[in-house]
């Protein structure tokens, strides 16, 4: 048997005897176990047989025709791609509408076969990818009303400052909190960076701690079924023995389960920490704590939880050196944009703007207005006037640029710029050029004719008008 000491009540231990979980038992070394210990556990065993006889028919909760129908909803305005059967979201209101009633059948029968998920790969920011899994439209409908079921039994316990895939929280929250923290003098930041999380969740793991909170083995079923199905990608097959797909309904919640151990467990040391997903920070005051902790704790995910710890990665810095969520902080707490924001942003804009799209200029308007005004109010807490000033001015010039080249000859770039407002004698001149378009977006003629108030006119969002409007 294997005993691990937890920090925060003396002599306390949490039994564990291989993955089963066999309560919480208080064991004084050297002493016998007191009357009051043991009244703990049975209280505690005899809430969770509780809790487990009151979710014996969460089933029935799952297929009810208003949960559903509530699932459906949701998949339908989350769109995406179809699966491995080729059924749209589009499709999936029709499907139902004459297939209800056999769904919740099959469902209540044990009978629901789970469909093949198909395999994506996309490109991350820093390089290589993340697989991704799409299942059928139908298996999202599924999985979206176990997730609406699941969600209220379990988010009410979840951590204060655990943010991410939570109803009602957001990672401007986990920014913010992370900021206070920071403001009170913790400035040592241990950053733990997971190992392809959502690859590595250990599935006996999962469904023990599933299996400790819901009574209904149906259920349990279905969503170990989910946990195992394979991914079809090239044409292959690849069976699963652990993780949880990303893209499907339910792995927001499981991963929040999985890691709530984690949060009990820093909670119980009394650390100070904010996770978002699988993005956990962790704050202390002084350099010897942060390695002592990043030890243990780094210890704890991967002999407790059977997760891994990228140590490449993960690192002990100061806040300014943190890029966390796309910010980085000051020591007292102020948040700033990351530089590696700043240039996906600029990223983004470069393949909206680029001057061989063929795209019209109200178009090109319409995507970047789309992208800047989303970017802003992720990043509306950062303090970045200046950045905002400088980056406003350099997206101007690619604008100015790319409506100079759709002029295509000198005559009509005069006759552009002398309608602006510009002379014709000032016109030709920047017309006439041998510079490149690049250079012409620059000069006079380009800046008194394209000034703010045309870009106002063709109704390209501000970012420094917005920022100042959100800081007033």
């Amino acid at each position: 048997m294997q005993t691990s000491e937890k920090r925060g009540k003396v002599g306390q231990r949490y039994l564990h005897e291989g993955e089963e979980w066999t309560g919480i038992v208080p064991i004084l070394e050297g002493s016998a176990v007191s009357y009051a210990q043991r009244r703990l556990v049975d209280e505690y065993e005899t809430g969770r047989a509780k809790e487990i006889a009151l979710t014996s028919n969460l089933m029935e909760e799952v297929i009810s025709l208003s949960n559903l129908e509530q699932a459906l909803k949701r998949v339908k305005s989350n769109k995406g791609g179809a699966g491995v059967d080729g059924m749209t979201t589009e499709a999936l209101g029709e499907w139902f509408k004459n297939n209800w009633k056999h769904l919740q059948k099959d469902l209540l029968n044990g009978t629901y076969k789970v469909g093949q998920i198909r395999g994506v790969k996309i490109a991350k920011p820093k390089g290589g990818y993340r697989q991704l899994g799409i299942p059928t439209v139908k298996d999202r409908l599924v999985q979206q009303a176990i997730h609406q079921i699941l969600e209220k039994l379990y988010d009410k316990d979840f951590s204060p400052t655990s943010y991410g895939f939570r109803k009602g929280r957001s990672a401007s929250q986990a920014i913010a909190q992370l900021s206070h923290y920071i403001s009170q003098e913790n400035h040592y930041v241990i950053d733990i960076d997971l190992s392809k999380f959502f690859d590595e969740v250990n599935h006996n793991r999962l469904l023990n701690r599933l299996s400790r909170r819901i009574g209904d083995k149906r259920l349990l079923k279905l969503i170990h079924g989910y946990l195992k199905v394979g991914i079809l990608e090239n044409g292959m097959v690849s069976q699963r023995i652990k993780g949880t797909p990303q893209g499907s309904p339910l792995s927001p919640l499981l991963s929040n389960i999985v890691l709530d151990e984690l949060d009990k467990e820093l909670s119980e040391r009394g650390h100070k920490y904010v996770r978002y997903a699988d993005d956990i920070i962790i704050l202390v005051g002084s350099h010897t704590s942060a390695k002592r902790v990043n030890e243990s704790i780094t210890s704890f995910i991967e002999n407790r939880m059977k997760l891994k710890v990228n140590r490449e990665k993960s690192r002990i810095c100061f806040p300014l050196d943190l890029n966390y969520l796309g910010h980085r902080f000051n020591k007292d707490g102020s948040i700033y944009l990351s530089i590696e924001s700043e240039k996906r942003l600029k990223d983004k804009i470069r393949n909206v703007t680029k001057r061989n799209r063929g795209r019209s200029l109200e178009q090109v308007i319409k995507e970047l207005n789309l992208l800047l005004r989303g970017w802003l109010h992720y990043f509306r807490k950062a303090k970045m006037k200046s950045k905002l000033i400088k980056i406003e001015s350099w997206l101007q010039r690619r604008l100015r640029c790319y409506r100079l080249k759709q002029c295509k000859r000198p005559i009509g770039m005069m006759r552009f710029l002398h309608r602006l407002g510009i002379p014709k004698k000032r016109a030709w001149t920047t017309a006439a050029s041998r510079k490149g378009w690049w250079r012409k977006a620059l000069t006079p003629a380009s800046h008194e004719g394209m000034n703010n108030k045309w870009f106002e006119r063709i109704g390209l969002y501000s970012l420094t008008q917005n920022y100042s409007l959100l800081h007033t």
